[in-house]
């Protein structure tokens, strides 16, 4: 990356006198626009396409088409999947890069390790020097272990010792080297949206089980952390998927004062919204829909539909526009 920054200059003179696109090619495992060494001509100049890990139907070799069918069809989506919950925290733990897929056991632990160790070590000191990178190992392990919670700097900063100003520009810095990804909060109220704590995931659901010190045993116990690192996984695929679907839509969570929660709501640019709840359990009770019921009261007609992700294999109505999904659908789901 350093040195793709030090030739930019000359690279920038030949695009403004052919601005043809795709003539040059950028790579690197961080933020291109937050290096410091970048000169101030990129922007205008270049189009970012950010690169996630493997999406589980790239793995499987199917479609990828869930946003998609969940806008096309609503509550008339369905998928019978044969995954059952075992299979589920397989794919959790192993998360989606390449390397991890291929490896097993202290293999795929070494890659995770020193993949944050790169990306602390090298990336994050490319975009800021900071005093104490233990620091941010320490961060990146609170963070995994928050994965579908709300991000607050302040609490972070109360654990690690640490200014809050301080917590919120290492957070910056690991979603700038790609680690871990923002959801902001949804309202209609733009104003509202702009202010409203977000909450945060790891891009690869293996790193987030490995930070957490875990493994696909320690998510089978009952007291283990599935559930909020199903939650992580769930937002991960759909992030990858809005990066190629037909569809344009953004993500966002909801939560109101009141504790009223939506886990991820997706948001098209007709306003029409796909609300999605992510549950761990194999079975799915009315209870699990209150957050989707009380949105749907907010929403009217804008609600196409609400979704339950378990880890179950069928199909099941709870309503005219709410059903219970096999998680599987995520990567199966066909127009």
């Amino acid at each position: 990356m350093r040195q793709i920054a030090h030739r930019s200059c000359g690279r920038t003179r030949t695009v403004d006198a052919d601005g043809r696109p795709g003539r040059f090619l950028l790579t690197g495992s961080a933020h291109v626009m937050a290096l410091r060494s970048v000169p101030n001509a990129l922007p205008g100049r270049m189009e970012a396409i950010e690169l996630w890990p493997l999406s589980q139907g790239e793995i499987d070799g199917a479609p990828d088409r869930f946003i998609d069918c969940a806008f096309e069809r609503g509550p008339q989506l369905g998928y019978d999947g044969t995954e059952n919950r075992d299979h589920y925290i397989e794919r959790v733990a192993r998360g989606c890069f390449p390397e991890a897929v291929a490896g097993e056991g202290k293999r795929r632990s070494r890659f995770f390790s020193s993949y944050v160790a790169d990306l602390i070590n090298r990336d994050v000191m490319q975009l800021s020097e900071i005093e104490r990178a233990a620091e941010m190992f320490t961060l990146a392990n609170l963070v995994a272990a928050r994965s579908g919670q709300l991000l607050v700097p302040g609490a972070l900063g109360n654990e690690l010792g640490l200014p809050k100003d301080t917590v919120a520009r290492y957070l910056r810095l690991l979603e700038e080297v790609f680690l871990i990804k923002r959801i902001p909060a949804w309202s209609r109220n733009l104003t509202t949206r702009a202010v409203a704590t977000s909450k945060v995931f790891m891009v690869d659901s293996g790193i987030a089980t490995y930070l957490c010190g875990a493994d696909s045993c320690a998510l089978r116990a009952v007291n283990g952390p599935l559930g909020p690192l199903l939650e992580g996984f769930v937002a991960a695929e759909l992030a990858r998927q809005l990066t190629w679907s037909d569809q344009e839509a953004r993500m966002f969570h909801y939560r109101t004062r009141d504790n009223v929660e939506v886990d991820i709501i997706l948001e098209n640019n007709r306003r029409e919204v796909i609300a999605i709840e992510v549950k761990a359990a194999a079975t799915v009770k009315g209870e699990d829909f209150r957050g989707l019921r009380h949105l749907a009261e907010r929403l009217g007609d804008d609600l196409l539909a609400g979704y339950v992700l378990y880890t179950g294999t069928e199909t099941l109505p709870f309503g005219p526009k709410f059903r219970a999904l096999p998680v599987s659908a995520l990567w199966n789901a066909r127009p």
